[in-house]
Order: C-alpha cells, then structure tokens, then sequence
C-alpha cells in the first residue's frame, strides 16, 4: 500500500490517494509517529505533484515540517529539485513552512539566500516576515549566509527588506564566530559598488561600530 501510495504522490493522482485512505483511513497517521521519515509530502515535493503535495498538506498539516532521514523538510526538496511553482504553493497554504528547520537548522529561507534565488527570496520575506530571524546552528542569519556564498542580488534584496521593513538591527547579529554580516563581508572584499552605497547612506554606525 505504501509503495502505491509513493508512486500516486509522484504522479499526483490524488483519486489513488483517496482509494488508499478507504482501505486505510489510519494511513497518513503512520507517518506522522516516526522521528524521520520520506512521508507522500516529501515524495510529492520533490516530483513537483503540486497539487497532490496541497491535497497532503491539507489533510495531515504536520507532515509540512517532517524532517526525511537526510534532515530535510518537503519544502527543502521542492527547492533542491527547483520546483518553483510547488514551493510558492505550499508557502500560500502555510507560511509558517518557510521556517521548518532542517539539517543543521537551516530554514528554506537559509536555502534560498545561499543559492541566490533573489525572487523567491523576496517572496518569503513577504509571506513570513518572521523567518529573518532564524539561526542556523552556526548563529548565522540569511545575510550572513547570502555574503558567505557571495549572492549579492540575494544580498541586496535581503538589504533594501531589512531597509525598508526597519529591521536593520539584523546585520548586529554576530554568528558563532562572533562575526557580523560586515565583519564577513570585508574579510571577504564583498562591499562592491552594487552593495556599497546601501551602507553609505543609511545610518549603520552602530553596525560599522560591532
């Protein structure tokens, strides 16, 4: 049943997956007890089944942050596969996803700054604003991950948010290194023209000062 079910999530029959819950209403259940699991939401994720992903999600909302054997959420695979459309569906159904803390607690937020999707970045910033302040087990924040991999559109959309949404107390943060955003971008010769200006004209003494 189970395999059935892995491949229904695959191609997206929800029809089967309704057939499977007759014979087994108990069968989502089974995959909510177990500490790390591939779930159908995973599974349907990673293939881009959007709206057998949705259907999964609606039933059984606590799948949305089960965490695979490799410490991954569905959310996590959608972006790893590029499964665009699945991963702006499923942030629309639950925001709150964009904050799942996988492996080494990175957020899919985290994921994004570190590959440089700049549009899907600002997507998240708007659908959770919250998610700016998550951590990775390394105390960095998204800024200081997006200056480490050297995203600088992902950096100048995390800036002109952080700008605009007067959250500038963000780049203080210092990661377990004891390293600002600034403090990494100078050891790395980052503050390029594109960037640069940013710091000049708005008021980050306090930040320069760190």
């Amino acid at each position: 049943m189970e395999r059935k079910l892995t491949e229904a999530a695959q191609s997206g029959d929800i029809n089967i997956l309704y057939e499977l819950l007759r014979l087994d209403p108990t069968l989502l259940d089974k995959f909510d007890k177990p500490s790390f699991l591939d779930t159908p939401l995973h599974t349907a994720a990673a293939a881009g089944s959007t709206h057998f992903a949705l259907e999964v999600l609606s039933l059984k909302p606590s799948l949305g942050i089960k965490l695979n054997p490799d410490g991954y959420t569905p959310l996590d695979l959608a972006l790893q596969n590029r499964r665009f459309q699945t991963v702006k569906r499923l942030i629309q159904q639950d925001p709150e996803l964009i904050r799942g803390k996988g492996r080494e607690r990175y957020t899919p937020l985290h994921h994004v700054a570190e590959v440089g999707t700049a549009d899907l970045l600002a997507d998240f910033l708007v659908a959770c604003p919250k998610s700016i302040q998550d951590l990775t087990i390394r105390g960095e924040t998204a800024v200081h991950i997006a200056v480490r991999k050297t995203k600088l559109e992902a950096l100048q959309v995390l800036l002109g948010w952080l700008q605009r949404t007067n959250n500038e107390q963000i780049l203080n943060r210092k990661d377990d290194n004891g390293d600002t955003v600034l403090h990494v971008a100078a050891s790395k010769n980052q503050l390029e023209a594109s960037v640069f200006p940013f710091f000049i004209f708005k008021d980050f003494s306090c930040v320069f000062a760190a």
